[in-house]
């Protein structure tokens, strides 16, 4: 079994980052390096190989429940890999990104398509349709009781966003929107005009494709 202590020190993963570079790191090592390190009877490349399984099958997906299943990996580590990638996410994801259509929120959130849950997502915006943030609201089922409408336009209001979409799958398939989902695109709308935070769209996804409340005439 290899160990990092067995490997020859300019070839260990942090002395290899440190002295050519992170470029040079192939994905395994990467993920060595955020292990830190293995555990009893399992080396840290061993751990990190069955990630790198995880993350190439499905990374959509990749959840906290879905990394503690691997022998090795516990809530800290779970988390902390977790965290590296949402934090690249957010950078990534909103470099010159323009959101204009409802094509664009689709490419965005296509993750949605295959949620066995339900999930409420938002995209701020700012004047020139160029994304701020996305961000998961909540999972679970969509009710009154759990979307705040204050706690949804406080992080746009941080954002400084011009505009917010909202966006949520119907695992079910069925497009239609619920009383609920209408109730609630009401109530957002609402409290966008006066916080001054224009709520562009409300986009429904599923399997079989998309209903935007925007196009529908829904957002009066």
């Amino acid at each position: 079994m290899k160990k990092i202590k067995s490997i020859p020190e300019f070839d260990r993963p942090r002395e290899k980052m440190e002295q050519k570079g992170v470029n040079a790191l192939s994905n395994l090592e990467l993920l060595a390096v955020l292990l830190g390190s293995g555990i009893k009877g399992k080396d840290v490349f061993e751990v990190a190989k069955e990630i790198l399984k995880l993350v190439e099958n499905d990374f959509n997906n990749l959840s906290l429940e879905g990394l503690k299943n691997i022998d090795g990996i516990g809530l800290a580590k779970a988390c902390q890999i977790v965290a590296a990638i949402e934090f690249s996410k957010r950078f990534l994801i909103k470099d010159g990104i323009k959101v204009k259509n409802v094509n664009d929120v689709m490419r965005l959130t296509e993750e949605l398509r295959d949620k066995k849950q339900e999930y409420f997502l938002s995209l701020t915006l700012d004047g020139a349709s160029n994304l701020i943030q996305k961000r998961t609201v909540f999972i679970g089922t969509l009710n009154h009781s759990i979307v705040h409408p204050r706690e949804v336009f406080a992080d746009a209001i941080s954002d400084r966003a011009a505009g917010i979409i909202f966006v949520h799958n119907h695992p079910s398939g069925d497009l239609t929107p619920s009383r609920q989902d209408i109730e609630i695109t009401r109530r957002l709308v609402e409290v966008g005009k006066i916080v001054g935070i224009e709520v562009l769209d409300h986009v429904i996804i599923s399997k079989k494709g998309y209903y935007s409340f925007q196009a529908e005439g829904m957002l009066k």
